[in-house]
């Protein structure tokens, strides 16, 4: 065959087909990535018809900014559903007992009922043959303003170890 430049045709066209070979490869790769690319172009805009990347973000912030609004109104919604748990009354303890010294059961009992702030009441029922009394008595901050039984004292101290 002829040669082409002092070179050997075979081999120049041998080193050409090398080139389009790679080349060829070269556009593969190319076109991957290119599809790589446009599905996440497709993802990020997702499904938006919004012709710029401005339009875009200015939609994400809005939605952003009313992502904000509904985080604080649930963060004060939570607060004032804490405050009012902590009025709330959550420890209770009941006292069984025999009152008087007589045959029976323990059919008296003293009942405390505290929320988280220690306010709240003692509710005692002393129950003989005849009757039952119950008495009511308020406490404040663990403390209450009337004189306690020894049982009552007992029933408010294991209420307030339970807080």
């Amino acid at each position: 065959m002829g040669e082409l430049f002092g070179l050997n045709a075979e081999y120049v066209m041998l080193v050409c087909f090398a080139f389009i070979l790679v080349l060829l490869v070269m556009v593969i790769i190319i076109s991957i990535r290119l599809s790589s690319l446009r599905k996440r172009y497709t993802r990020m805009m997702n499904g938006s018809s919004a012709e710029n990347m401005e339009q875009l973000l200015i939609d994400m912030q809005n939605a952003l900014n009313e992502q904000k609004a509904e985080s604080v109104k649930a963060s004060t919604q939570i607060s004032t559903i804490q405050q009012s748990m902590k009025k709330m009354t959550s420890n209770i303890k009941v006292r069984r007992y025999n009152a008087f010294n007589e045959g029976g059961s323990d059919l008296s009992f003293s009942l405390a009922m505290l929320n988280e702030e220690q306010d709240g009441v003692i509710i005692t029922g002393i129950h003989s043959r005849e009757q039952m009394y119950v008495y009511a008595k308020p406490i404040a901050k663990g403390q209450s303003s009337y004189t306690l039984s020894p049982e009552e004292k007992e029933t408010l101290t294991q209420t307030l170890k339970q807080s």
